[in-house]
């Protein structure tokens, strides 16, 4: 079997690997949905540092894990097992296992899953604040926690209100693949794409390591997307109903929110979430909403010129989208090769690459050549008034060189085409955002596409910069 390489990650594996150069020790909390790669990150970052790893097991009770933990211990110290009776006694082998140990090289130890360690009265975090507290910050040691479960982890570590209260030194959030390090992934495995084929598979399961590696050479976009979500045998077929369970307690009024979050392209207010839901507004629902936002599963945004109270919650998690789109564990093999010529595929990807693009707007910066300025995002909605026809502004960068990019995103097949239709509704639209809001920036409208601008009569003069699908690669 071949060795999975390790790609992209550049920025997490320069935080954990200077650490190793710090006369100190570390407690580093690497947080993260299912399936993102935290333990393939830390064991690369650490593989020859690494003296003790142990995962923690899911639905099984205090004392299977206190054995299992033992018995680790004993096979990295090659010493006769001794049952724990207790997660203090667990801790004060791992103590001595580890003070046994003589090497000029910094110590590691990596202890993932750590929400399935901490079971019902088990006392396993007392032990561990202890074990921290009392005897490991002193030892110049890096020790990692992971955990996928997205509410544990925000609740009693990040949060924690006990021991660990501030003893968090590093805190990596990690989040999906960008284009870029999709592409680099599908490469490492000898599968070189066109960008527009990488684009329609990542609108389809978005940046998650785990599902990119179901992506094999010699098909198309349109087929890959076919055999992993769609066919009986994907190991894909049923994640969704997986996914939230992992990640959330109560996973059933997340599930809820992204759903109905999944119907509303423009996003959902606080308010309008909580009236689609039925859920109580409060500090559940704030809540939720963080660890949903943490988990990159939707995105906050303040409209512009608006106030915090008039924030909006807009689904970006490419998998969760397409899934209350098309259903795939409804559907049979051979399902989206039909959906991708109908006019339903053609709303989802418009949608899919807007989400995209909004993802990747550092990106677009930087083909604007603007990435040194500050800038805010943010959208625009209008209502309808008078003759005045409605309409949303999905993304503004608002600049501080007294300019605003009013961006317009298109999937398109071949260069893009504008009518006369749609010169003059970009054109009302920038003037209408002008008068509304009384700005006096510069407003530059922008085109973000996949293969370009077709130059046309109707192009000249309302269109002022055009950013490539290759750019955000």
């Amino acid at each position: 079997m071949t060795e999975r390489k390790f790609v992209g990650r550049e920025a997490e594996m320069k935080v954990l690997t200077e650490l190793l150069s710090k006369n100190q020790s570390d407690l580093v909390a690497v947080l993260g949905r299912r399936r993102i790669g935290k333990t393939f990150l830390v064991k690369n970052a650490y593989k020859d540092h690494l003296i003790f790893h142990f995962t923690g097991i899911n639905n099984v009770d205090k004392e299977t894990l206190l054995k299992e933990f033992s018995i680790k211990i004993c096979n990295y110290a090659a010493t006769v097992w001794m049952q724990p009776s207790s997660w203090n006694d667990a801790f004060r082998l791992l103590k001595n296992y580890l003070s046994s140990i003589k090497s000029n090289k910094k110590k590691v130890v990596f202890l993932d899953e750590l929400p399935w360690l901490d079971t019902h009265k088990s006392g396993f975090l007392p032990a561990f604040e202890f074990f921290w507290n009392d005897w490991a910050v002193n030892q110049n040691i890096i020790i990692v926690i992971c955990g996928s479960s997205t509410s544990w982890m925000i609740n009693n570590i990040m949060n924690n209100k006990g021991g660990l209260h501030n003893r968090i030194t590093k805190y990596i959030n990690l989040a999906p693949f960008t284009l870029k390090e999709t592409n680099q992934l599908l490469q490492s495995r000898s599968i070189r794409l066109p960008y527009y084929e990488v684009v329609q598979l990542y609108m389809a399961i978005g940046g998650v390591p785990y599902y990119l590696n179901e992506i094999q050479g010699g098909e198309s976009a349109i087929q890959n997307i076919d055999r992993i979500l769609f066919s009986e045998k994907s190991t894909l077929k049923n994640e969704f109903h997986n996914l939230y369970r992992a990640l959330f307690d109560n996973y059933a009024k997340y599930e809820a929110i992204v759903k109905v979050l999944s119907k509303k392209q423009k996003g959902l207010t606080r308010q309008e979430i909580i009236e689609a839901t039925g859920q109580s507004n409060g500090g559940s629902l704030s809540r939720m909403l963080i660890e949903l936002e943490e988990s990159s599963f939707i995105k906050s945004y303040q409209p512009f010129g608006k106030q915090k109270k008039d924030m909006l919650y807009r689904l970006i998690d490419e998998y969760s989208v397409f899934y209350f789109q098309f259903n795939p564990s409804k559907n049979q093999e051979g399902s989206f090769l039909k959906i991708s010529v109908s006019s339903k595929y053609k709303s989802w990807a418009g949608f899919a690459f807007e989400s995209l693009c909004i993802k990747h707007v550092q990106k677009i910066k930087e083909a604007l050549g603007i990435s040194g300025i500050f800038s805010a995002e943010s959208s625009f909605v209008y209502k309808s008034s008078g003759d005045a026809q409605g309409f949303q502004i999905d993304m503004l960068i608002d600049r501080n060189d007294n300019a605003i990019n009013i961006c317009e995103m298109k999937f398109y097949a071949t260069e893009y085409e504008i009518s006369k239709k749609e010169s003059d509704i970009l054109r009302n639209r920038r003037e209408l955002f002008r008068t509304n809001t009384k700005t006096k920036k510069y407003l530059i409208n922008t085109l973000i596409t996949t293969y370009g601008l077709k130059l046309n009569e109707n192009s000249i003069g309302i269109i002022d910069k055009v950013v490539l699908m290759e750019q955000l690669f």
